[in-house]
């Protein structure tokens, strides 16, 4: 779609470049959504493509995600051996109520500032326990965990012009078993629910995080294997029905059932 409010594209070489922010200002990374509908209370651009930040880079201590990193580049990314959750990278990929040609314009870190209830790069993130580093445009950086970013639906912590710099995904939690559900209504849909479990090689501690079906993540923790029973009670402390989206993908009594349905195979899968 072609933005005609549009009156300036700015392409710095450093975010520091960017030294005020006012109304009408943009941050433009894929651009998937922002071409997609009318901005009609956008005047200015700003190009991410030009910082050239690198998009993905392994280490011992895990994966830093540049915030402009392709879908395509995560989903072909190659994982040292002992990350035994990384193929959770494609299972949340493959998520997308997308086609191939947006995997290769959308980013990671634009996916996160939507923060849709089923976006899956927010499903992978949370699940990963990964931290985010934002960037305001007048304090220091400041670092942020993944299950805290998103406060509801389409709403998050940033601040006016205030940028998604990068993702670290901790190597300790690549390297623990997963186990991963989802449900849409239709085939190629958007997701209805999306739950990931995790578990700890060494401790046997469990997380269960719940996206899609909630305006939030949601995450369940337990130091070691929970029963049916703990598993359930533990949702439904955590999850009350307020927070179960109510949209034309499911409604809340659907979500809140296909949730508890799949908690449990989860914990099946990966308790016993």
């Amino acid at each position: 779609m072609n933005l005609n409010t549009i009156n300036e594209v700015r392409r710095p070489s450093s975010a520091s470049e960017v030294t005020h922010w006012r109304d009408g200002y943009a941050w433009l990374a894929g651009g998937t959504w922002l071409f997609s509908e009318p901005q009609l209370a956008t005047e200015v651009l700003i190009d991410l493509e030009s910082l050239h930040w690198p998009a993905l880079t392994a280490s011992d201590e895990g994966l830093e995600i540049a915030a402009t990193c392709r879908i395509v580049d995560l989903d072909r990314f190659e994982a040292p051996a002992a990350w035994r959750a990384a193929p959770l990278l494609r299972d949340c990929c493959l998520s997308f109520l997308a086609s191939f040609k947006v995997w290769n314009a959308a980013t990671v870190g634009g996916n996160i500032c939507m923060s849709l209830p089923a976006g899956p790069m927010t499903s992978l993130m949370v699940a990963l326990e990964a931290r985010y580093t934002l960037w305001p445009r007048d304090r220091p950086a400041r670092v942020v965990p993944a299950a805290d970013f998103i406060t509801g639906d389409h709403r998050n912590v940033l601040g006016p012009g205030e940028l998604l710099r990068s993702i670290h995904v901790p190597a300790e939690a690549l390297r623990k078993q997963y186990a991963f559900r989802r449900l849409s209504l239709t085939k190629h849909g958007r997701s209805a629910v999306l739950l990931v479990g995790t578990r700890g090689p060494a401790t046997g501690a469990v997380l269960v995080t719940v996206t899609a079906a909630t305006v939030r993540p949601i995450q369940v923790r337990f130091a070691t294997a929970p029963s049916p029973a703990e598993l359930r009670l533990a949702l439904e402390a955590a999850i009350p029905d307020a927070l179960y989206l109510d949209d034309v993908h499911g409604s809340p009594a659907y979500r809140r059932r296909l949730t508890y349905y799949f908690a449990e195979q989860i914990r099946a899968e990966l308790c016993t």
